[in-house]
């Protein structure tokens, strides 16, 4: 990886406030020693353990294309542009969960049902981006509501989204099936009324403490909106091209109280390698003034019969925080190193990149900066309550120099050639309240309002969006 002098700079204003601000307890070291703990001894029993739970989610987004941007929905059979789309959904889901058996090897399950209600469906606000006009990726659909073929909405409708059987032997266990995962590369998506979930197997290892391994592979992902499982793609390119096997494994090390770090290799078949390291930091006390430092770093090439084209990509953010008391200020720089995008797989959140925000700023040879606030009002007595706003930019976006697709329409990133000094710049605004105490603890609500402006050839076009978001969790058993 190659720093521009922005980064550079950045590690030694880090190194500088770090110094003025260090604790010596904070950065004490933990070596890496033989876990003497053994979650499997504490084994219940299959029934003893078991807990019925859920969340039901009230989904809402209004989104307005800017710039002449349109959607499209069928009128009298005919396509017709509009410059709005809404979403409103209620996503509810119920999950069980059996406790280990008791023994040597232990034995669990987890099933969870998932229901969606589409509130809206007017086939008009349930429009989609299929037509591929400016301000929209072509193809992208509704990804928000399920849709017939027409457009219209289909009404309710419910998919087993977790069923799988777990084994355990000490603090290694091994699950089979349809399950929530999270890596850098593969990872649960949950920014829609329900979430992704992933079919394979895994194993999870905390024999060491302070040292977890984790490897995995998988064949189908459960999308968000969609009823049935389907193979793995990617998010950037043509939609069509999927990969038979996605196999994934790293570590996590903590070789220090305040740092944490990751190491993950992951092989789309026939699509990449990609590699990531990813390091947390953070020095101080937030009470008076606290840092935290983070790295997230990928590296991309394809792999075998590299069915999107040719790759070659190397991408990094460094993020920059301050903490004080109720107020936090965080600066990131991201920049992309290659003729490509930096892309990730579709129906994941397997992109750690600190200004993935509505636009994910990876466009080819992209560099971005973000701006960040947030305000924790706990601090002046009302606990639950925060605030954030941000502006992020990106510039220098080039994607002349690719040739990755070979010449071959339909195969990689179609119209990134086009793309020759474009810009865009973002800007949000949130709030979120989580209930403290009483029958509706834990219950989570977020209002969002995001803008996206964007010159003529930038993939994201120009939008402005608002969310509310209510989630509320329960248990019955």
């Amino acid at each position: 990886m190659k720093l521009s002098s922005t980064a550079i700079l950045a590690l030694a204003i880090s190194s500088v406030t770090a110094t003025a601000y260090a604790e010596p307890q904070s950065q004490a070291y933990t070596p890496v020693t033989v876990n003497e703990k053994n979650a499997q001894s504490d084994a219940t029993g299959f029934l003893e353990g078991q807990s019925i739970s859920g969340t039901t989610r009230n989904w809402y987004a209004n989104e307005q294309l800017q710039r002449g941007g349109k959607f499209q929905y069928k009128k009298d059979g005919v396509s017709t542009p509009t410059d709005r789309r809404i979403n409103w959904v209620q996503g509810t889901i119920v999950k069980y969960n059996s406790g280990f058996t008791e023994g040597t090897v232990g034995f669990s399950t987890e099933v969870a049902a998932y229901n969606a209600i589409a509130l809206d469906r007017d086939r008009k606000d349930l429009a989609s981006n299929n037509g591929g006009a400016p301000g929209t990726r072509p193809g992208a659909g509704n990804n928000r509501t399920l849709t017939t073929e027409g457009g219209d909405a289909q009404g309710q409708w419910s998919k087993m989204g977790l069923a799988n059987v777990k084994a355990r032997i000490s603090n290694t266990t091994l699950t089979a099936g349809r399950m929530n995962f999270s890596s850098p590369m593969v990872d649960v998506i949950g920014n829609r009324a329900l979430p992704s979930s992933f079919e394979g197997v895994a194993i999870h290892s905390e024999e060491l403490n302070n040292l977890a391994f984790d490897l995995a592979t998988f064949d189908r992902n459960s999308p968000r909106t969609e009823e049935s499982q389907r193979k793995f793609r990617t998010e950037y390119a043509n939609g069509i091209v999927e990969t038979d096997h996605v196999y994934t494994g790293g570590l996590t090390y903590t070789p220090f109280a305040s740092l944490t770090t990751s190491l993950w290799a992951t092989q789309a078949e026939d699509i990449w390698n990609q590699y990531y390291f990813g390091a947390s930091h953070v020095l101080g006390d937030s009470q008076v003034l606290s840092l935290t430092t983070g790295l997230n770093y990928y590296k991309t090439k394809d792999e075998g019969k590299a069915l999107i084209g040719k790759i070659d990509n190397d991408t990094y953010s460094l993020s920059l925080g301050l903490a004080h008391q109720a107020h936090s200020l965080t600066f990131s720089y991201q920049e992309v190193n290659g003729n490509e995008y930096f892309d990730y797989l579709h129906e994941t959140n397997g992109i750690y990149l600190a200004n993935s925000l509505l636009s994910d700023f990876n466009g080819p040879n992209e560099k971005s900066f973000q701006i960040a606030y947030g305000l924790n009002m706990a601090e002046y007595g009302v606990p639950g309550l925060k605030f954030n706003i941000y502006q992020a930019r990106g510039w220098g976006i080039d994607g002349t120099h690719y040739t990755g697709n070979g010449g071959v329409a339909g195969k990689g990133y179609d119209g990134i050639q086009s793309m020759d000094g474009e810009t865009h710049y973002e800007y949000g605004i949130g709030a979120s309240y989580a209930v403290q105490s009483g029958p509706l603890k834990a219950t989570t609500v977020r209002a969002t309002y995001t803008a996206h402006r964007a010159s003529e050839n930038q993939a994201d076009g120009s939008i402005n969006e608002f969310r509310l978001v209510t989630t509320v969790p329960f248990n019955i058993l």
